[in-house]
């Protein structure tokens, strides 16, 4: 297991990249959060195996219909146990 952080930069908010965030994490069976962030970035916080990280990682970094992004750099962050995935 492994939790990774990652601010999002570019055209993220207004384009339901928390929705597309949440599918993704659920269909890929990836635990922890994303949110909204004041200066118009998103943040998420993720959770589970390796190999499976990456891929929602991966797959945000293409983002939803409407989207751009142009910035998502993971970093390392303390394990957590979360037991779902969350909009906050």
């Amino acid at each position: 297991m492994i939790t990774r952080r990652a601010v999002i930069s570019g055209r993220v908010q207004g384009v339901g990249f928390r929705f597309f965030a949440e599918r993704a994490a659920r269909e890929i069976g990836v635990t922890g959060w994303v949110r909204n962030l004041p200066d118009g970035t998103v943040e998420t916080v993720v959770e589970g195996e390796e190999a499976a990280v990456h891929r929602y990682l991966d797959r945000l970094r293409a983002g939803p219909r409407g989207g751009l992004v142009t910035r998502l750099d993971p970093e390392e962050s303390p394990a957590q146990g979360f037991s779902y995935f969350e909009i906050r």
